[in-house]
C-alpha cells in the first residue's frame, strides 16, 4: 500500500481499500462455508431432502477437471472458474436449483514424476497440490457445494471408474440393435446356436474355456490384445500419441519412440463411431469443436476390396475411389501389417527392379530394415508429405481382381494400420502421394479417369496426378465388367454391385477414428480390475472386490532401458510388488479358489474425468454410480436438451477430441445398459480463452522476471539491459506469472474477478496487464461511496423516489445485464453496471434505496462479496445469494423520444422528436404539420409519401 493510499484511509477510515476488502472477503467466506449458502440439494435422499428442490428448475453448470499442480494457480487458471460462478450465481437469482462444483482430476504423470525424483508418495504431492488449489479458489469466492466435491484419486471415487470399467468389459455392441448388451447375452446366443461361433464349426460347448475368452475378445467393448503403440525404452513406458512430438521423440525427455506391438487393454470406442457423429448436430457446442470431432471420426462410404496374394491369402482394401480399381498398378502395406510377414518370398523374383529392392539382398532383410527404420518415426512425421518417399519391395505380387493383372506389393510409411485397413491399392495417375510413390519407385501409372485439362492420356508427360470427381471413366473395361464412359458416382455403383455379386468386396462405411489405448505402464492410476488365470484368460473382479487399491510400491518408475533399443518390453512398478500381483482368489464363478495375477497396466488419466459429472450428482451413494431419479432430474433429457447432459461445460479448447470423445462413449454405453437417461453427457460447451501475459527475454533468448523489468523512452530494460517483449502463455517457467493472492493483495478478491471478466469477450485471449486492475479497483470504490459514507461509516442512500432520468438509466442497465449474464458475456455486463454507477456518481445526492438495492443486486453475481456486504448495509438479513435479479420494467428500457428525420426529395428539412411507440399514420400526420414542411413544400402537392415509423418519413412532391 502506497503513502498515499496510507493517507487516504487516514482521511477517510470508512473507504473501501485492499484491506477492508479482505477483511469482507474472509468474512463471507467464512459465513456461507457455515451457512453452507451454495449446497444444492438433490430431489431425493442422500445431501438433502425433497423440500428445497419442490418447483424450482434446475441448472448444472461445470468446469473441466482441473489436475492439482504443485506450482499453484496463476491468474489465468481461474478465468472460466470465475465465468462458470458468475452465471451460477446469476441463475440462483433468477430461480434455479443451481449445482456448481469443483473436484480435481487428480492421477497422472506430473506427480508420479515427483515421486521418482525425491521418493515422496504420490498421494502425498497430490492431496498437498489440491489444499493449495483449495486456498487459492476459496479466496476468490467461489460459490462451489463442498459436499459435491470429489477427487479421482479417492478410493471411494475410483472403485466406480473401476465398475463401470468393468460394465463396459462385460458388455459387447450388437449391430443388429445399435446399442450396447450384456456379454451374458451374446453367450446365451452362442449356447442356444441362434448366433454362429464365428471362426469355427464347433459348438460353444465344445470350445475350451480360453477358446471361448477369444472368441467374446473380439466382441467386448473393452479387450486386451497385441496392439501397435507408441514404445519409448528411455521412459520405460507406452505413450499416447499426444505425448510423441512431430519428429518422433517423447515429449518428455526427448527420447526416441519406436512403434512396437504391445499387448495393451483397448475401448472400441469405434462400434459408437456413428453415434458420436450423428447426436453432435443436436449438441449446443461451438461449430469448431464439432468439426473437429467429426474429422477425427472421419466417416468415409466406399468398398472393400480383396485383392488375392499368394496361394490362398488376400490383401483387403477399403478405398472411397472403387471407380478407380482399373488404375490400381502396386499396392503398398503398412510396415507393421500382419500379411507382410506371410507374403515375403525367401528370393527376389526374377527381373525385380533394383530400386525396389533398396540394396538389399534379400526381401526378409529388406523388409526388416524398413521396419525398423518406420518404427523410428512418428505417425505425424509419417503422414506428412515428404519430399522424399521411402519403401521397399516385399517381393510379393497381388493380382487386380477386375483387370487380372499382377501388381507388385510394397510396404511404405505413408500407409498407417490407424486408418482403414493398413493397405492400399495405389492408383498414381489419381492420387498425389501415390503419384509420387511410382516416379520414386518406376513404377507404372495407367490413366482411368479422362483429364480434363490438355494434359492427355500419356502419363509419362505428367507432372502430378489428376484428380476429379466429375470426369467420365477411361481405360476401365474388362471381359466381365466396363466402367468406360461413365460417371464416378455412376461408376462407383456399377462396380461396388460387381465386387458384392464376385464375392471379391463390398460396400462399405469406414472410420479413421481407431479404438481407444486404454493402458498405461505406470504407477499413479487406476488399477485395473482384472486378474488372469493359469492359462492367462482375463476375469473380471466381482463388484464386491471392489476398489481394487493400489499397493505400496518402493520404486515408482518404470524400468528404463537404452533409448535406442527398440527390441525391449515394459516393466510396470505395480509388476514388481510380487505379493500383490500374485493372488487367492474366489471370484464367485463356482471355480472356487484358485490362482491369479492381477494386471500390472493401469488406466491412462482420462479415466477418472470420463464420468465425474455423474458422481458430481451423488457423491456419498456407496451403492450406486448415482442415484436414477438424482441423475435424471440434473441430467436427463428435456425439450430443449434431447440427449440431456450438464446445462453449460466450460473449459478448453485444447479438449476437443480426446476427453469430450471419450466422456460420451462412456455416457453412450451406460446409457446403453440402463444406469442413466442422458445419451450424452455436456449438452452446452463454451470455451474459455487465454489470459496471457508479456514474455521479456534477454540477450541470449532466456525469460527474465517481469515484474522486474521497467519500460522507459519506448524500450524495456532488465537490471539496466534492454530486453526484448514477446506475447505469450503464463507460466512460472517464463518468469511472467501473476498469482491470484497477490492480486487479492493489492486489490481484493472482487477486483480481480471483475478485471478478469471485464478484459474482453470470454472465449477470446486477452493480454494482462496488472496496471489496468486498478480500474475495476475504482469502480467497487465509487459504488460504496454511493451506499457508505467514507468517514462515518454510515448508510447515505435516501427513501425518496428516483427521477425519471435515473430510472431510465437503472432499467436499461438492468435488462441489458440481464442479456449479458445470460449470454456469458460479462465484460459487456460490467460496461453496463459501471455505466449506472457514473450516472448515480454525477447526480449526486443520497441514492435512492430502491435504485441502491437493485444496483447491488445486479453486481453480486459478478463481485459476491462487497454485494453481500452492501445488502447487509441496506438493512437485510438474509444473503443476497438467493434474492430475485433486478427485472426491468419496459416502460423505462425504450428511449422515451427518437429523433424523426424528413426528408423532402431525398434532402432533410426537418427533424422530429416523436415517441418510439408512434403510428405511421400519427407521424405521417405530424410531418406534414411541420412549419420546416411547409415551407418547403410551398403549395406544391403531394404524390407519395413513404413512412418508417418512428425515424423517418419521405416526401415525394407532385
Amino acid at each position: 500500500m502506497s503513502e498515499t493510499n496510507s493517507a487516504a484511509e487516514v482521511a477517510a477510515p470508512h473507504r473501501y481499500t485492499a484491506a477492508m476488502a479482505a477483511d469482507i472477503e474472509a468474512r463471507w467466506q467464512d459465513i456461507w462455508d457455515a451457512d453452507g449458502t451454495y449446497e444444492a440439494p438433490n430431489p431425493k435422499g442422500g445431501l438433502a431432502g425433497d423440500a428445497a428442490v419442490s418447483g424450482r428448475p434446475e441448472k448444472f453448470i461445470m468446469d473441466m477437471f482441473p489436475y492439482p499442480s504443485g506450482a499453484g494457480l496463476h491468474v489465468g487458471h481461474p478465468l472460466g472458474y470465475i465465468a462458470t460462478d458468475v452465471y451460477a450465481r446469476f441463475h440462483r437469482m433468477t430461480g434455479y436449483n443451481v449445482l456448481h462444483t469443483l473436484g480435481f482430476d487428480a492421477f497422472g504423470l506430473p506427480a508420479e514424476q515427483h515421486a521418482v525424483a525425491t521418493g515422496t508418495h504420490p498421494r502425498v504431492s497430490t492431496e498437498a497440490a489440491m489444499e493449495n488449489m483449495k486456498s487459492q479458489l476459496r479466496r476468490l469466492g467461489l460459490g462451489h457445494d463442498k459436499r459435491r466435491s470429489i477427487a479421482t484419486i479417492d478410493p471411494e471415487y475410483y472403485k466406480w471408474t473401476q465398475w463401470i470399467f468393468l460394465q463396459i468389459f462385460n458388455s459387447w455392441y450388437d449391430e443388429g440393435a445399435k446399442k450396447a448388451r450384456p456379454i451374458a447375452e451374446l453367450v446365451t446366443q452362442f449356447e442356444s446356436g441362434s448366433r454362429a461361433v464365428p471362426g469355427t464349426d464347433r459348438a460353444w460347448s465344445e470350445l475350451s474355456v480360453g477358446e471361448r475368452a477369444d472368441v467374446l475378445s473380439e466382441f467386448r467393448l473393452a479387450y486386451a490384445s497385441d496392439a501397435p503403440v507408441n514404445w519409448c525404452p528411455g521412459l520405460g513406458t507406452v505413450l499416447a500419441n499426444e505425448e510423441v512430438t512431430a519428429d518422433g521423440r517423447s515429449e518428455r525427455g526427448n527420447f526416441p519412440v519406436f512403434k512396437s506391438k504391445l499387448r495393451q487393454w483397448n475401448m472400441r470406442i469405434t462400434a459408437y463411431a456413428d453415434r458420436l457423429l450423428d447426436d453432435l448436430d443436436a449438441l449446443d457446442w461451438p461449430e469448431a469443436i464439432k468439426l473437429q470431432q467429426r474429422n477425427w471420426i472421419g466417416r468415409s462410404e466406399g468398398a472393400r476390396v480383396d485383392f488375392p496374394v499368394g496361394s490362398e491369402g488376400r490383401i483387403t482394401v477399403f478405398t472411397t475411389r472403387q471407380d478407380t480399381l482399373f488404375g490400381a498398378t502396386y499396392m503398398v502395406l503398412a510396415p507393421e501389417h500382419e500379411l507382410v510377414d506371410t507374403i515375403v518370398p525367401a528370393a527376389w523374383p526374377e527381373g525385380t527392379h533394383d530400386v525396389w529392392t533398396g540394396g538389399h539382398a534379400t526381401p526378409a532383410e529388406a523388409v526388416a530394415k524398413y521396419r525398423a527404420f518406420a518404427a523410428s518415426k512418428s505417425d505425424v512425421e509419417r503422414q506428412a508429405d515428404a519430399k522424399e518417399k521411402t519403401g521397399v519391395f516385399t517381393g510379393a505380387f497381388a493380382v487386380n481382381p477386375v483387370s487380372g493383372e499382377q501388381v507388385p506389393v510394397f510396404i511404405a510409411d505413408y500407409v498407417l494400420m490407424g486408418y482403414g485397413t493398413g493397405a492400399i491399392m495405389a492408383v498414381p495417375a489419381h492420387d498425389t502421394r501415390d503419384f509420387a510413390f511410382a516416379r520414386a519407385f518406376e513404377l507404372p501409372m495407367r490413366c482411368v479417369v479422362e483429364p480434363s485439362d490438355d494434359r492427355g492420356l500419356d502419363t509419362s508427360t505428367w507432372d502430378d496426378a489428376f484428380v476429379s470427381y466429375e470426369a467420365k471413366l477411361v481405360n476401365s473395361s474388362a471381359d466381365s465388367v466396363s466402367l468406360d464412359g461413365l460417371g464416378v458416382v455412376e461408376a462407383k455403383a456399377k462396380i461396388t454391385e460387381w465386387l458384392s455379386e464376385n464375392g471379391i468386396g463390398e460396400g462399405t462405411v469406414n472410420f479413421r477414428l481407431r479404438d481407444w489405448l486404454f493402458s498405461r505402464q505406470r504407477y499413479w492410476g487406476e488399477p485395473f480390475p482384472i486378474v488372469y488365470d493359469e492359462d492367462g484368460v482375463a476375469h473380471a473382479l466381482p463388484e464386491s472386490m471392489l476398489p481394487l487399491e493400489l499397493p505400496e510400491v518402493d520404486d515408482y518408475s518404470p524400468r528404463t532401458f537404452d533409448p535406442d533399443d527398440a527390441d525391449t518390453s515394459p516393466e510396470t512398478p505395480l509388476s514388481r510388488n510380487e505379493d500383490w500381483v500374485s493372488v487367492q482368489l474366489d471370484l464367485g464363478d463356482g471355480s472356487g479358489v484358485k490362482s491369479y495375477r492381477r494386471e500390472t497396466n493401469t488406466m491412462p488419466n482420462w479415466a477418472g474425468s470420463c464420468w465425474y459429472e455423474m458422481r458430481y450428482l451423488d457423491p456419498r451413494n456407496s451403492e450406486q454410480l448415482v442415484d436414477p431419479d438424482v441423475e435424471r432430474y440434473w441430467m436427463g433429457p428435456r425439450e430443449n436438451k434431447p440427449h440431456g447432459g450438464v446445462d453449460l461445460y466450460v473449459g478448453g479448447a485444447e479438449h476437443a477430441v480426446l476427453h469430450l470423445l471419450y466422456a460420451r462413449f462412456w455416457s453412450k454405453v451406460l446409457f446403453d445398459l440402463g444406469h442413466v437417461s442422458a445419451t450424452e453427457p455436456f449438452h452446452k460447451l463454451f470455451n474459455q480463452g487465454m489470459i496471457q501475459a508479456y514474455v521479456y527475454r534477454d540477450s541470449r533468448g532466456f525469460p527474465v522476471q517481469a515484474d522486474q523489468v521497467e519500460e522507459r523512452d519506448g524500450g524495456f530494460f532488465f537490471e539496466g539491459e534492454p530486453v526484448k517483449r514477446e506475447l505469450g502463455k503464463m507460466g512460472k517457467s517464463l518468469k511472467n506469472a501473476v498469482t491470484p493472492e497477490a492480486m487479492c493483495a493489492e486489490y481484493g478478491a472482487d477486483t480481480l474477478r471483475l478485471y478478469e471478466m471485464a478484459m474482453g469477450p470470454l472465449d477470446v485471449s486477452r493480454p494482462w496487464d496488472t496496471r489496468a486492475v486498478v480500474g475495476q479497483f475504482r469502480l467497487l470504490q465509487r459504488l460504496w461511496r454511493n451506499v457508505v459514507d467514507e468517514q462515518t461509516g454510515d448508510v447515505t442512500v435516501s427513501d425518496t423516489e428516483p427521477d425519471e432520468a435515473t430510472l431510465r438509466v437503472l432499467h436499461k442497465a438492468i435488462d441489458g445485464v440481464r442479456q449479458d449474464l445470460e449470454g456469458l458475456r460479462f465484460n459487456t455486463a460490467i460496461a453496463k453496471i459501471t455505466e449506472l454507477n457514473n450516472h448515480l456518481t454525477k447526480v449526486g445526492g443520497p441514492v435512492s434505496r430502491p435504485v441502491a438495492d437493485q444496483l447491488v443486486r445486479m453486481i453480486a453475481p459478478l463481485a459476491p462479496h462487497i454485494g453481500e456486504e452492501l445488502w447487509r448495509k441496506l438493512g437485510h438479513t438474509d444473503s443476497v445469494v438467493y434474492q430475485e435479479f433486478p427485472v426491468a420494467d419496459p416502460a423505462y428500457v425504450v428511449d422515451e423520444a427518437v429523433t424523426c428525420v424528413v426528408q423532402i426529395k431525398g434532402k432533410v428539412k426537418a427533424r422530429l422528436e416523436v415517441p418510439p411507440t408512434i403510428s405511421d399514420g400519427d407521424l405521417e400526420a405530424l410531418a406534414l404539420a411541420d412549419e420546416k414542411v411547409v415551407a418547403a413544400l410551398d403549395g406544391a402537392g403531394i404524390r407519395k409519401v413513404i413512412v418508417r415509423a418512428p425515424k423517418l418519413v419521405n416526401i415525394v412532391p407532385a
